[in-house]
Formats: C-alpha cells, sequence, structure tokens
C-alpha cells in the first residue's frame, strides 16, 4: 500500500472502533430508575429518533395546530392494527414489562413490580385497567377503543376496581395498597410518577376516536360525573399533569413496542408533549 494512504486507513480504522464501541455501550447500559421509583429519563438519541418520525410518520402534522393538528393526527394514528381483548393479555406482559425483571410488569398506580403470569381476577391479581373507562362511549371491551393498547395497562385488580370509571381530577382520600395515588366518590388521582402517562393516554384516545370508525367521538371535558357519555375530565387537569410529568423512558419504550410490535401506530403526545398545548 502507497505510504499517503495509511493515515486515511488508520484513521477510518478508529472511526470504526470508535463507534463500534459506543453502540456496545449503549445496547449494555440499564434502563435506570430515579429515587422516586418512577424509569429514568429517555436517552439524548430520542431527539434524533423523534426527527425521523418527524420526517416521515407525522410528516403531515409538522407546522400544523389547533384543528388543523388534531385532524392530522387523527388521520395518521387511526392507522393501526387492532387486537383483541383476549390477546390484550400477552401484549401487556411485553409492553409493561419490568426493565429491572423480564418477569415481571409494572403496574401503572400501585408501581408495584409483579409476576406476568399473576394476571386473572382474584384478589392480588393484576388485570387489564382502562385509562379510559370503557363505560365512558360505551364501547366496552369491543375490539377498537376497547382493546386499544395506548390506553390499556396492567393494574392491581383491588385498585383497578377503586378506580371503576371516574373521572381524574385532583384529591380525594388515600388508596390503600396504591401509595399517592387519591379518590373521593367522583373522581381519581393517579401518583405522580404517572399523572403524565395517565394525561397523554386521555387525550391519545380524544384524537384516535372521533367518531368516524363506528364507535363514540371522545372528548376530554372540564367534568367530573360525566357517567356513560363519550367524554371524560378534567381536561385543565389532565393538561397541568401533561405538563408536570414528561414522557420517561418506561412510557416512550411502551410507545415504540406498541408501534413496533403490535398497533403499528404512536401516540403522539409522548413524541409530541407539546402538542396538548397546541390542540387543547
Amino acid at each position: 500500500m502507497p505510504r499517503r494512504q495509511r493515515p486515511l486507513r488508520r484513521t477510518l480504522l478508529a472511526l470504526g472502533v470508535a463507534t463500534a464501541a459506543l453502540a456496545t455501550t449503549a445496547a449494555a447500559a440499564p434502563v435506570g430508575a430515579r429515587s422516586d421509583g418512577a424509569p429514568a429519563a429517555a436517552p439524548a438519541t430520542s431527539t434524533a429518533a423523534t426527527a425521523a418520525l418527524d420526517d416521515t410518520y407525522y410528516q403531515n402534522a409538522i407546522g400544523k395546530s389547533g384543528t388543523a393538528l388534531k385532524s392530522a393526527l387523527h388521520t395518521i394514528i387511526k392507522s393501526q392494527t387492532k387486537v383483541t381483548y383476549a390477546q390484550a393479555w400477552d401484549a401487556l406482559k411485553v409492553t409493561d414489562q419490568d426493565p429491572a425483571n423480564s418477569s415481571n410488569v409494572i403496574l401503572l398506580y400501585t408501581g408495584r413490580s409483579q409476576s406476568k403470569t399473576s394476571n386473572g381476577g382474584d384478589t392480588g391479581d393484576w388485570n387489564r385497567e382502562h385509562v379510559w373507562a370503557k363505560s365512558h362511549g360505551d364501547f366496552g371491551t369491543a375490539t377498537g377503543p376497547g382493546t386499544d393498547l395506548h390506553h390499556l395497562r396492567p393494574e392491581d385488580v383491588t385498585v383497578n376496581s377503586v378506580r371503576g370509571n371516574k373521572d381524574f381530577d385532583t384529591g380525594g382520600s388515600a388508596v390503600s395498597g396504591a401509595s399517592g395515588n387519591y379518590t373521593d366518590s367522583d373522581s381519581f388521582e393517579p401518583r405522580n410518577a404517572v399523572k403524565g402517562d395517565v394525561a397523554r393516554m386521555i387525550l391519545y384516545m380524544a384524537v384516535r376516536y372521533e367518531g368516524d370508525d363506528g364507535f363514540a367521538d371522545l372528548e376530554p371535558n372540564e367534568k367530573v360525573n360525566n357517567g356513560s357519555s363519550p367524554a371524560i375530565g378534567k381536561l385543565s387537569v389532565l393538561k397541568k399533569w401533561s405538563d408536570q410529568d414528561p414522557p420517561d423512558a418506561f412510557e416512550k419504550r411502551r410507545n415504540d413496542v406498541i408501534h413496533d410490535q403490535f398497533q403499528h401506530n404512536r401516540n403522539p403526545f409522548i413524541d409530541h408533549p407539546e402538542w396538548v398545548e397546541a390542540i387543547w
């Protein structure tokens, strides 16, 4: 090899080794947790991933706001592969897997890590919580809103029953067995670490289900006691929660898993939390 080519070759080899080392380090790095039990912040590379999504998945929504943005996002995310209610059991074991223990899932309200196999309807089991209560719009467990993984989460059977179909608001008495959660006769307040998760799930449902596919037009409002109407509140509280509790690594991974392995659609408010204020 001519002498003048050797420095270039050495430079390229050095760059290759450095890139491989960085990739190995990133792959080996565990998903940490904050001192309050919430997952650690997502890695900085998520910025590049979001930019890539903006150039592809979200390209028809970029630059819009208000009703135009809501309409554009609806068109984007309504294209999805649906799962059945029975299939949701196994899907949740993947979407909500404990990053520290692959045999467990993390329960939404309690934050407890629990065996994937202890699902069912008995006390101490975990079951499928509809964050947008299925009676709000009377969609039940129908394939569609009743099985949409973006708002189905594992939860302790008893705590799920306490939440019931209550709207979301602040205040009330502490929920037994679920530290940091509060409830009264007509509302439920989740623990701080998942307040934003709850808000973004509710707002996803409001954009995804607009009444054009045989299901009710779901919308947030400023009320509690919404009953069977296709509405849930309170919007002002949900907006505050989304701002106070931005997406973390667990929530972002969950969004990716649902998109990549199951429904092939995304929750846009996890990728772009600022779109909450841009629409509402």
